[in-house]
């Protein structure tokens, strides 16, 4: 039989480690928010992705 309290008690995380927390999470959404912006309008049909990605081409021929 186990004591009474001798269940889990984890350590409360470092500074170190919540600070490397919020930047990971801070990273992935403006990643996320970022794809979002360059490819959302293709995603929700609001423009074909064959229409081009805005660097200026305007169909002519590259030699």
């Amino acid at each position: 039989m186990a004591s009474p309290g001798a269940g889990f008690h984890p350590h409360p995380p470092t500074f170190q480690h919540r600070f490397l927390a919020k930047a990971l999470g801070a990273t992935m959404w403006f990643f996320i928010f970022y794809r979002a912006r360059q490819d959302g309008p293709k995603l929700l049909g609001l423009r074909h992705p064959w229409e081009g990605h805005g660097h200026g081409d305007h169909g002519e021929a590259h030699h």
